[in-house]
């Protein structure tokens, strides 16, 4: 079955190992074949995975678009491991990501770790608004 992808003027994607970038019109692609393929808002790269849950959102993103897979899997391991060790919380939705790429599905991975990300958000604007967990103890209003 064919996939088909509307591009926006100026939008990039990842076909394979190749970026294409969409001209200054609307363009519909219709996709035949086995090959990974990114939409530029679901692309991270190393300078805006700037969150211990983003870099191993970047590291399934690697894994998925990789031929050789051996070191974006370590990397992805090891990050994985001490996310984990830092947030025991977050055991089902590393889980589920590790599941999707045992099972080969790594686009469903990708899924699985945005999720990862959007719960590490949740964590630190939690973390932020919360008078006890600032550094100085303080609420944005002012001291106590």
């Amino acid at each position: 079955m064919a996939l088909r992808v509307e591009l926006k003027p100026g939008e990039r994607i990842i076909l394979g190992q190749c970026v294409v970038t969409n001209g200054n019109q609307r363009t519909r692609l219709t996709i035949d074949g086995d090959v990974p393929i990114l939409r530029e808002k679901d692309i991270l790269t190393p300078k805006t995975a700037d969150t211990p849950a983003k870099r191993i959102y970047l590291a399934v993103q690697i894994i998925y678009l990789a031929t050789d897979t051996v070191q974006p899997m370590t990397d992805y391991a090891t990050l994985a491991g001490e996310f984990l060790a830092a947030a025991p919380n977050a055991a089902p939705l590393l889980a589920d990501i590790d599941y999707e790429i045992l099972t080969g599905n790594v686009y469903k991975a990708l899924r699985a770790a945005r999720a990862l990300v959007a719960y590490e958000g949740e964590f630190l604007d939690h973390a932020r608004s919360s008078p006890r967990l600032r550094p100085d103890g303080l609420s944005d209003g002012g001291s106590s």
